[in-house]
């Protein structure tokens, strides 16, 4: 009998342990291009991908990130992303970037998740307040104000922000722990989802009146960030 609860238990581990490496598997080969056509392809991690011997250095290439955007939007930033979308060698390799131009005066990356990746940032130009907030229940805010040179991490999952304190506009430059890291800006998911989440729920949340969550659930919640 101890046999087989040990065999059991031998099993359940075994499982365990191949869901959990399931969920970000390393690579099996050099790299795996994506392409949108399944022809020919072979599919990894949310792509199909090329014959390697068919990648060319277009793959693995972007252009674009010193090119300042344009920052006239009700929140007074922009985020260029270089992940999997721009760049398919990324595919299966955990790691992309972003551009996020602010501002002056208050330019904000609002607060949002990425539930698939750690963001590493640092600021270029301009001086940013930046921060995020733990888990339930302490709901601790870690925050800093960064200068050009200064670097801040904002842990997977994690709700945080970036927002312009300077007088001149801000650039920061940020990598992310995957290829496609997701991001979900809180205001936009709470009062813009579709269809809408009802406003009695949304009241009682927040403890507010029905009347300003009808308010809130009429803005226009655009693309985010």
């Amino acid at each position: 009998m101890k046999g087989v609860h040990f065999l059991a238990g031998f099993v359940f581990l075994a499982l365990a342990a191949s869901f959990a490496s399931a969920s970000d598997p390393s690579p099996l080969q050099d790299f795996c291009v994506a392409i949108n056509e399944p022809k020919n392809g072979v599919f990894v991690n949310g792509k199909f991908c090329k014959d390697p011997k068919l990648a060319t250095a277009n793959d693995f290439f972007f252009s674009g990130l010193n090119i300042p955007r344009n920052t006239s939007n009700p929140v007074g930033s922009v985020v260029t992303s270089a992940n999997v979308a721009q760049i398919p060698g990324l595919n299966t390799l955990g790691i992309s970037l972003v551009r996020i131009d602010y501002a002056p005066y208050g330019g904000l990356n609002p607060p949002h998740t990425h539930p698939r990746a750690t963001e590493i940032l640092t600021v270029l130009e301009g001086t940013l307040y930046v921060g995020f907030v733990t888990s339930n229940p302490d709901n601790r805010l870690i925050s800093k104000v960064l200068n050009p040179g200064d670097v801040f991490v904002f842990p997977v999952g994690l709700i945080h922000f970036q927002f312009n304190v300077g007088k001149t506009k801000a650039v920061a430059i940020a990598a992310l722990s995957s290829q496609n890291p997701g991001v979900i800006t809180i205001a936009n998911a709470v009062f813009g989802s579709n269809p809408p989440i009802r406003s009695d729920v949304l009241a009682k949340a927040f403890q507010v009146d029905k009347n300003i969550v009808d308010h809130l659930q009429k803005q226009l919640w655009g693309d985010s960030n």
